[in-house]
């Protein structure tokens, strides 16, 4: 069993070296891939440099998927800007539960590339322009990080039989999510929570795609503000459908306000609307009526895909935290708006509750309704 080794071996050569000398000293055997560009001096357009970079990207997946091979365990890839992005592309291609390690001077912000996929990084801290101290310091790190997992061949805790139940939440949610969580555990139920904070549920996406879940309960469908009106997101085309055909249980938590950063970067139109620090780099702005329309008429698009029972519960005492009485961004017409909508689009009437989002109340009637919904499923 090896580690495969990605890298731009025509540039990176003495730091790719380093670190399978590093892996062969702590008894763990490499393979190599190159995903070089092959520019061989060249002066390519950018048009040109991205068709190669897509090249070498396929090529490697080409080669992973014919060569022969004999139980590896895990990928591991070292590259600066241009490399590291090859090797994400690669990376990202790879089976969930492989362990994926990636050395790089991260030149980029990674949320994007790693939103659904458990990539580990390890920063360079400098350039990959050669040896020096700090870059093997970071290399020796990475190579004990992969002879950690290349040891950790078996779980460290108990593997569940079946799949959970896969449930979305967030920081203006968490005190009804946690008390969901609480309540499908002492039903016997395994949850397993994404933070729908725009990146987050594209892995609860891509994980309901991998059959990793039993059933749903989207608690907080917060990121159709974010793809749909304004704010930081990586792409999730699927968020809202790939649990279409399985027993599903979906709320309205977080669609009331939209997730945008500092307050003094703030444009003047979401300035001039309700808003607060949610934290010192992040501000959650009141959404208008028309977005709420815009939205759950999006939404209810999504749930009216597949063949799986749903349930929508909408609390209307309140969608988030600051949406209660006296919260910064209290509002019932809006609720009621983003109600009717979904009951107009979906065709068939919606659950009001008397309870806020955060409200126990309001978990025990999302767990019990999911339970409803499974005991109807056939064995």
């Amino acid at each position: 069993m090896s580690v495969l080794l990605l890298a731009t071996y025509d540039t990176k050569l003495e730091e790719a070296e380093y670190l399978m000398d590093a892996l062969t000293a702590l008894g763990v055997p490499t393979e190599r891939c190159d995903i070089s560009l092959r520019a061989e001096g060249e002066h390519w357009s950018g048009d040109d440099k991205i068709a190669a970079m897509e090249r070498a990207a396929a090529g490697a997946l080409d080669w992973i998927q014919t060569a022969p091979q004999e139980g590896r365990r895990m990928i591991a890839a070292i590259g600066g800007g241009t490399g590291g992005q090859i090797a994400l592309r690669v990376l990202r291609e790879m089976p969930i539960e492989m362990p994926k390690v990636l050395v790089s001077t991260l030149p980029f912000d990674p949320r994007y590339a790693l939103a659904d996929n458990a990539i580990i990084l390890v920063p360079t801290m400098a350039d990959l322009s050669g040896l020096n101290a700090t870059v093997r310091q970071a290399l020796d790190r990475a190579a004990a990080i992969l002879r950690g997992l290349y040891d950790a061949s078996l779980p460290t805790g108990p593997a569940s039989i079946q799949p959970s139940i896969g449930i979305t939440a967030l920081g203006v949610t968490g005190p009804g999510t946690d008390v969901l969580i609480k309540d499908l555990q002492a039903a016997g139920e395994e949850p397993t929570v994404f933070h729908a904070n725009g990146f987050g549920g594209a892995a609860f996406a891509r994980w309901c795609g991998a059959g990793a879940f039993k059933a749903v309960i989207d608690y907080t469908p917060h990121e159709l503000t974010r793809l749909h009106v304004a704010g930081v997101h990586t792409a999730m085309p699927t968020r809202f459908t790939a649990y279409k055909d399985l027993p599903r249980v979906i709320l309205t938590g977080g669609v009331n306000f939209i997730g945008v950063g500092e307050p003094h970067l703030m444009p003047d139109a979401y300035r001039a609307r309700p808003h607060y620090s949610h934290s010192p780099l992040f501000t959650h702005v009141k959404c208008t009526a028309d977005e709420a329309v815009h939205c759950a008429t999006i939404l209810a698009a999504a749930l009216s895909e597949g063949t799986g029972p749903r349930r929508v519960v909408i609390p209307m005492g309140g969608f988030s935290h600051e949406d209660r009485p006296g919260g910064a961004l209290e509002d019932a017409d809006l609720r009621r708006i983003f109600a009717d909508t979904l009951d107009a689009a979906l065709g068939d009437p919606v659950e009001r509750i008397d309870a806020h989002i955060n409200d126990p109340a309001c978990a025990h009637h999302a767990a019990q309704a999911l339970s409803d919904l499974m005991a109807k499923e056939p064995a």
